[in-house]
């Protein structure tokens, strides 16, 4: 299922009963995203033989069923299944119209007292998509958490590797998450966009990688340099599905968050997650001078602001550049400025 977009016009495509059908929805992707969520609803429905409008339900079975629903598409899926472990002990044995916005602002302050802003943060966003759902699917009439604010987060966190570090973290790395490492590194992609990464969309002719699983929904292009492209090479050699890192099962990865633990200890790196490698790959490009519009592309940002963050690490460029404008005005060879001192009469 997903939304893609042809000419002007935004359109869906989705599944009913293994036929795949596409609609045109019209220039608006809001829209468009309202009509697939409606479509997923009444596939859901039809599937679980439901009526439009159903009796009321508890907490913890509407959850059931929408896990079952969003392993099928919906990135996010392992960690919102942990999210929805947390909210089950504070609205388990609560009928789902039953739940308001007060008890999810109660749920809130107590859970900030146990765990960071980000993490309440996440666990919210997946109650809100969540009732969303439950709308659509005809289970609840309104979004409680609709009107509670989230918390404002400290986004500016930016941990980057030394060059010793990286040499460190890649020799500690287990075959198997070594080229993961390394593409990490060399090309700032997300966790996710690597692990949904295809060979279709590997292009060694032509040395680039397309990432068309991204966060924004916006596909991108990411030149490759030789170690990613030697890597890969050795990766396809032995590669037996069609996506380019999978695990010894031939799925799809969900984690590799206990492996990666791992290596960094044993690398003896701390303070360090693997989103940070992306931070790494940026930092580096600024620090050797790239242009920040450059970097925003390569990382796939919808805006500069959020690429403004790397700005302070080209400090020493700047510096260098503003010496060289000197040497432009000085007035004697040796790029010295003259005494300009009042002459003696």
């Amino acid at each position: 299922m997903g939304i893609f977009k042809k000419g002007e016009n935004y359109y869906i495509d989705y599944y009913v009963n293994g036929k795949r059908k596409r609609e045109k929805i019209g220039p608006n992707k809001t829209l468009a995203k309202k009509a697939l969520d409606a479509r997923r609803g009444e596939i859901v429905r039809e599937k679980y033989k439901l009526p439009s409008r159903k009796k009321p339900i508890l907490f913890e079975e509407f959850a059931k069923m929408y896990l079952d629903h969003i392993r099928g598409y919906k990135k996010s899926a392992s960690r919102d299944a942990l999210s929805i472990k947390r909210l089950t002990k504070k609205f388990g044995g609560e009928r789902l119209n039953g739940i308001h916005q007060f008890l999810v602002d109660a749920y809130k302050v107590e859970r900030r007292k146990e765990v960071s802003a980000a993490s309440v943060n996440r666990e919210l966003a997946c109650l809100k998509h969540m009732f969303n759902m439950a709308i659509n699917w005809g289970y609840a009439e309104t979004n409680p958490v609709r009107g509670v604010k989230f918390f404002k987060e400290n986004n500016q966190r930016l941990r980057y590797l030394s060059q010793e570090e990286a040499r460190a973290l890649i020799e500690a790395c287990a075959p198997h998450l070594k080229p993961i490492v390394i593409v990490a590194l060399n090309t700032g992609m997300r966790r996710g966009e690597i692990f949904d990464l295809k060979w279709k969309n590997v292009d060694f002719r032509n040395r680039l990688i397309r990432v068309i699983e991204t966060k924004n929904n916006e596909s991108r292009i990411i030149p490759m340099n030789d170690a990613v492209y030697e890597v890969l090479k050795e990766q396809k050699k032995t590669s037996k599905t069609e996506l380019v890192f999978a695990n010894k099962w031939g799925k799809r990865y969900d984690t590799i968050k206990t492996g990666f633990q791992s290596e960094l200890k044993r690398a003896g790196i701390r303070d360090f997650r693997f989103h940070d490698l992306r931070h790494t790959f940026a930092s580096n490009l600024v620090m050797a001078g790239e242009d920040l519009v450059t970097v925003k592309e390569l990382l796939g940002h919808k805006s500069i602001q959020m690429t403004m963050r790397y700005s302070h690490l080209s400090q020493k460029h700047k510096m260098d550049a503003v010496k060289k404008l000197g040497g432009i005005y000085s007035s004697n060879e040796d790029g010295h400025y003259l005494d300009t001192g009042t002459e003696k009469r």
